[in-house]
């Protein structure tokens, strides 16, 4: 009987979506797999995915358009290696995702069918593999069926890791082993041991009021790779995606930018179309011009949205190309086929993270991460769309390749003893308030102050407001009993204060950063990343 205080594995995946499972396909040729979700397994942001993969698959496409494109929307920050690398695997990963069972959408072409490639803001060709608006949802079935059928890999649900297992070495650098993980549903904290662990976690939407992301983001790889020790950056740059359904029941849901590939115009409520006023490629710019646009306009004129409008194309042609934003649209009282889509702005993608290797090497040995908790610099300063799914697939694969070869090397190493957990003291129902409060707050200050337009005033109230959180709740979190929300939160104002410490770092304004005091660029200053470590 498997001891349930103690979990050893030589692999330890935390977090469940296309990087955590990629990974761990891969990482089952060579030992045995633990993967932990915090939710339900198919509960990942990569679920949300509408768009697609962007990769180079048509003979009129190219690798060097894609990497140019790729550099271009990152506003002088990309590593060039890494767009290469992430670029031309690219086509790897895709085969990869198609073997196990993925169905991206065909058309019939010539004598017989060929997969439909999309076109989105910032691509100069049609590269973006997708199944209808719902490739993220495909992708992870595809991929938890491959998953279910391999006996090497355990999946345990609704494990929300706490903190990182971490050792110092006798050359002074630490090493991961593992991490203690709370049973959220018995209250239980386990430890979970391996010799090589991937942070899969994914981003942050949640530090935001406004977010298309899933529940579950509330950037927990990123704060617990943080206390680790290990380097993070380029957390200033988030990505706000410019159009997420503005309804008051719609919680947040997703526009993809497809319908801005097939030909939607952005208009003001009198139909006046505002996107050539801004860039040359007018609906079809990189996403942080189209944000601020929209962001510009509605401040100008007071309003609380604008609308996307794809009316002039066949109804059935949406209905097709379209149909989970259709029968989501429809089911708020909008027919996208003859209706405009109100639409306003809201986080959708970090662009920083855990600064990796291209092997997804993190600055402490045996801890690697892929994904959206990772910073490749694949994405520099803006990521270019569809580029997301993309660099999970490719860097999961690479980060499994480097740590079979890392727990080769010392599999008959016996694994080293932790502690278990120590737990507080029992919570006081009455004292709940303490934890909604504080959440909201956060959430509040980070929107109002360090969204898509900043200022060194806005900054400045930020960071005296979340050192404040910090501190309430690094005595909360000491004394009592810990349970998923305060965890959460815990990480939550964690990511928070990093997000301002990078932002307030950067006396400029590039890609995703906008600060109204430093409006341009400063290449000879700040052509570089943000870095922060603990203690620094």
């Amino acid at each position: 009987m498997e001891n349930q205080t103690r979990i050893e594995s030589d692999f330890l995946v935390i977090g469940g979506g296309i990087a955590g499972l990629m990974f761990a396909l891969k990482a089952a040729e060579a030992g045995s797999v633990v993967v932990l979700t915090k939710a339900s397994e198919a509960d990942a942001n990569t679920s949300y995915a509408q768009g697609g993969i962007a990769s180079v698959w048509s003979v009129e496409d190219s690798f060097e358009a894609h990497i140019a494109d790729t550099m271009r929307a990152g506003a002088g920050l990309c590593d060039r290696a890494a767009v290469e690398t992430i670029v031309r695997e690219g086509p790897l990963a895709v085969r990869d995702l198609i073997e196990i069972g993925t169905r991206f959408t065909k058309v019939e072409q010539g004598d017989g069918n060929e997969y439909d490639l999309g076109r989105e803001g910032g691509h100069s060709f049609r590269r973006v593999l997708h199944a209808q608006d719902l490739t993220g949802r495909e992708i992870m079935r595809a991929l938890t069926e491959a998953v279910s059928s391999k006996p090497a890999i355990r999946v345990y649900e609704h494990h929300l890791a706490l903190d990182l297992l971490v050792r110092s070495e006798p050359s002074g650098k630490k090493s991961c082993w593992g991490a203690y993980v709370l049973d959220r549903k018995t209250g239980q904290v386990k430890l979970f041991v391996a010799r090589a662990t991937l942070l899969a976690t994914g981003g942050a939407g949640k530090v935001y009021l406004y977010t298309t992301n899933a529940d579950i983001a509330s950037g927990d790889g990123i704060a617990m790779a943080y206390r680790a020790g290990a380097a993070v950056g380029n957390l200033e740059f988030i990505q706000f995606h410019p159009t997420c359904l503005y309804h008051p029941m719609a919680k947040s849901f997703l526009i993809s930018e497809a319908l801005r590939g097939e030909g939607a115009i952005l208009r003001l409520p009198n139909g006046e179309r505002f996107m050539p006023r801004y860039h040359p490629d007018a609906e079809l710019a990189p996403r942080d011009v189209v944000a601020r646009a929209i962001d510009a306009e509605m401040k100008r004129h007071g309003l609380d949205m604008v609308y996307l409008d794809i009316t002039h194309k066949p109804a059935d042609f949406i209905r097709r190309r379209f149909p989970n934003i259709f029968a989501r649209c429809l089911s708020f009282g909008v027919d996208i086929t003859c209706q405009p889509i109100p639409v306003v702005p809201a986080a959708h993608y970090m662009c920083g993270g855990v600064i990796t290797d291209l092997f997804g090497r993190t600055s402490i040995r045996r801890l690697y991460a892929a994904g959206e908790v990772a910073m490749t610099g694949l994405h520099g300063a803006n990521r270019l769309a569809s580029n997301s799914l993309l660099e999970a697939a490719v860097m999961a694969r690479r980060a499994a390749f480097s740590a079979r070869e890392e727990v080769r090397q010392d599999a008959r190493c016996k694994l080293p003893d932790f502690p278990l957990w120590e737990p507080g003291r029992t919570i006081n129902s009455d004292e709940r308030v303490l934890i909604t409060n504080s959440w909201d707050e956060t959430r509040r200050v980070m929107w109002n102050y360090v969204g898509i337009v900043r200022s060194n005033e806005r900054l400045a109230r930020a960071h005296r407001r979340i050192a404040l959180l910090q501190e309430e709740i690094r005595n909360y979190y000491g004394e009592r009993v810990i349970d998923s929300d305060l965890v959460e939160l815990r990480n939550l104002v964690t990511v928070a204060d990093l997000i301002v410490r990078c932002a307030m770092w950067r006396k400029e304004s590039r890609g995703l950063h906008y600060n109204i005091d430093y409006p341009y660029a400063d290449d000879i200053n700040y052509g570089r990343n943000s870095r922060i470590e603990e203690g620094a």
